[in-house]
Parts: structure tokens; sequence; C-alpha cells
């Protein structure tokens, strides 16, 4: 254990949250599509920040955030598309450049998945792109199934790129 803990994204984190994205962004966007020039502009970002918070709130979706024992931002998780008896949703991650290659996503994703157990939750689903072999160990160091390799393409970044489709039971889940 490296004493990181996952924490519901909560208001006050709006600055730090910003500064994380700011520091990140082209590192993330070599993994996940652009989320566009306006969504680093604060103003643009908290609002942003305030509707994943009522998403929160009504209980559509979770954010949360990975930290250090020193408070700092590693990461971010999420699971959306919450079903309405809140036992299936579909889960995201990441984690900062400077922290990759540390096990802080397959820590974080362990502590995760045990929160959600905890909340009722019995499965989950991620997808992932076949070019991201880290996040594939990620899942499958945590118990994920391969479900499929989707047949259907993609471009980002000049690249093509398919859908590595995966399974979480939490029922399994220890």
């Amino acid at each position: 254990m490296m004493g990181i803990t996952v924490n519901q994204l909560e208001y006050e984190d709006e600055k730090a949250l910003f500064d994380f994205e700011k520091e990140n962004r082209i590192y993330s966007e070599t993994m996940v599509p652009s989320r566009g020039e306006d969504y680093y502009d604060f103003d643009t970002f908290m609002i942003r920040h305030r509707q994943l918070l009522d998403e929160q709130l009504e209980g559509e979706a979770f954010f949360f955030l990975i930290r250090n024992s020193d408070g700092n931002i590693l990461g971010r998780m999420n699971v959306v598309d919450i079903d309405s008896s809140r036992t299936t949703g579909h889960i995201g991650y990441r984690v900062g450049k400077q922290h990759t290659g540390k096990g802080v996503a397959a820590e974080a994703l362990h502590l995760f998945m045990k929160r959600l157990k905890n909340d009722g939750f019995t499965k989950v689903f991620a997808k992932t792109t076949t070019h991201n072999v880290a996040s594939q160990r990620v899942l499958e160091k945590n118990g994920f199934i391969k479900e499929e390799v989707s047949e259907e393409t993609f471009d980002m970044n000049g690249q093509t790129f398919r859908f590595i489709s995966y399974i979480g039971l939490l029922t399994e889940f220890s």
C-alpha cells in the first residue's frame, strides 16, 4: 500500500483539479479525445465542475479524486451510466503523467472497487483502447474480464484504434 486515497469530488476541489487538468492536458489527450480548448478556461471549467457535482448529488454518476498522503491529486476515477437500481455502472480513471507506472492506478482501482461493492454495486464495466496496454493491465490486475474487442475503429491523433470492453464482478471482488 502506498498511502493513496480515493475520495469523492467536492466543490472545494475546483482549483486543485483545474491545475491537475492543465498540467496533464497533453498527456491525457494522447489517451482520450480532447475536451476542447474551452475546458481549460477556468470559468468554463467551473461550470462543468458544478455540473458534475449536480450529477453526483442526483446519484446519476459519482466522481472521485486519487490523492497521495499529502493531499495532492494523482488522478481521477468515476462511475457513470449508473442503472436505476444503482448496482451497475461504467467506470473510468486516469492518472497524471508523473504518477504512471508506479502502481497508483491499480491500487486506486482496488480501493474504488471496494467502495463500490460496499455501496451495493455488483457489476461494473470499463473500456480502454487497444493501444493502452497499461490500462488493460490495471483492469486485469483487479479481476476484470475482457469481454470483447470492438470491430469498429476510430481515429485519434492520427492513429486508428478500437475499444476493448471489460466487466468487473464485484460479487467476486475481495
